[in-house]
């Protein structure tokens, strides 16, 4: 396996290193304009490049990325009989990454930028969306209007973690604060909250698709194709196996991705602006962090760790985000997260207005105290 994972990375030989980051003590040439049309121009002219994708490597990407999941689930199955449950849940966290990683590749179908034809992104992306359990055309309007308002503090709500001012929050009555802090807890956003994410609150359309046919459709028919893919299974393997093979699977998989989007826009100095002072630019580079991981991490992830890149130009495949952050010196300028500081960002839970900074409650508390 480690042998196809270089020979399908052409970024790089060294998957295990960590990821080289260009020297941020050189300040980045060329600073974007501040005027929002010259800017708009700026970064096109600097992503265009990068923007269109390649065939071979995104049906590399994806099958691989099927082969070694399928794989795995196999050997999940095989040691459940073989030598023990416990292994079997070992191999879910793997096997949960590549889950991750298939939704990555559903992630680029929706923003067209997997393939050239818009007819391939949509088939790959709903087929796709059988095993990450997520109805593709709703995630995908939903999503959209997520990169349209990201960090606009009068459009949150559109598939955002629910964050609030810390005027807002104290404005809250005593139940209406409690709610928010069980909501906010990481016991509930990492743990409760994935798995009814995707297993539940996935299954129908909600909030302004609630009306919308097509919306409908792409739930019911989602719905509809993994309800037969498990009485297929059940009927082979029996419900016991599948149960006890692909649901912690989907569950660790669900999680990741949840950790992932949070470490993305919930940092301490993200960027939120009322829509008098909202930029789509500035959000994309100072309200998306780069989540600077191992290498192997990134390639498992998707290199959606290149989050400002991301945003910027979603376009982008994510095979190529690697490559524009490293040629775009500009690029320099976005937040930097290692794994030790996204851990740290667990306890912010409220954006001040006044310091344009995440704090925590136990801040919120001194504060006033």
């Amino acid at each position: 396996m480690t042998v196809a994972l270089r020979a399908h990375d052409q970024s790089g030989a060294n998957l295990a290193r960590t990821d080289a980051t260009p020297d941020t003590s050189t300040p980045p040439v060329s600073p974007a304009p501040v005027d929002r049309k010259a800017r708009a121009r700026f970064w096109a002219e600097r992503l265009a490049e990068y923007k269109t994708p390649v065939t071979s490597r995104s049906l590399g990407q994806l099958a691989l990325t099927l082969l070694v999941l399928a794989g795995l689930v196999a050997l999940m199955a095989f040691a459940m009989h073989q030598v023990g449950y416990w292994l079997t849940l070992l191999l879910a966290v793997p096997a949960g990454f590549f889950l991750v990683r298939v939704f990555i590749l559903q992630h680029d179908c929706g923003h067209g930028s997997f393939f050239k034809e818009g007819w391939a992104n949509d088939w790959v992306g709903r087929l796709l969306g059988v095993l990450t359990v997520t109805p593709y055309e709703v995630w995908r309007r939903d999503h959209a209007v997520h990169h349209a308002t990201s960090g606009n503090l009068d459009k949150r709500g559109f598939g955002d973690i629910d964050t609030l001012t810390v005027r807002e929050y104290l404005a809250l009555g005593r139940w209406q604060r409690l709610r928010y802090r069980l909501y906010r807890h990481p016991l509930v956003l990492f743990g409760v909250g994935p798995g009814f994410l995707f297993l539940c609150k996935f299954r129908v359309p909600l909030a302004g698709q609630v009306r919308d046919l097509r919306a409908w459709i792409s739930c019911l028919s989602t719905n509809a194709m993994i309800g037969a893919g498990l009485a297929l299974f059940m009927a082979l393997f029996g419900i016991g196996a599948v149960l006890k093979i692909w649901l912690p699977v989907v569950l660790f998989g669900a999680t990741v991705g949840i950790w992932m989007f949070y470490v993305q826009h919930q940092f301490e100095g993200v960027y939120w602006r009322r829509q008098g002072d909202w930029d789509f630019h500035e959000a994309a580079i100072e309200g998306c962090s780069f989540y600077d991981l191992p290498r192997w991490l990134h390639w498992i992830t998707g290199y959606i760790g290149y989050h400002h890149v991301h945003h910027l130009a979603s376009r982008v495949p994510n095979y190529r985000l690697r490559d524009c952050h490293l040629a775009v010196p500009e690029l320099r300028n976005a937040p930097r997260l290692t794994l030790w500081d996204s851990l740290k960002t667990v306890r912010l839970a409220l954006f001040d207005e006044d310091s344009r900074r995440m704090i925590g409650f136990s801040d919120l508390r001194a504060r006033m105290a």
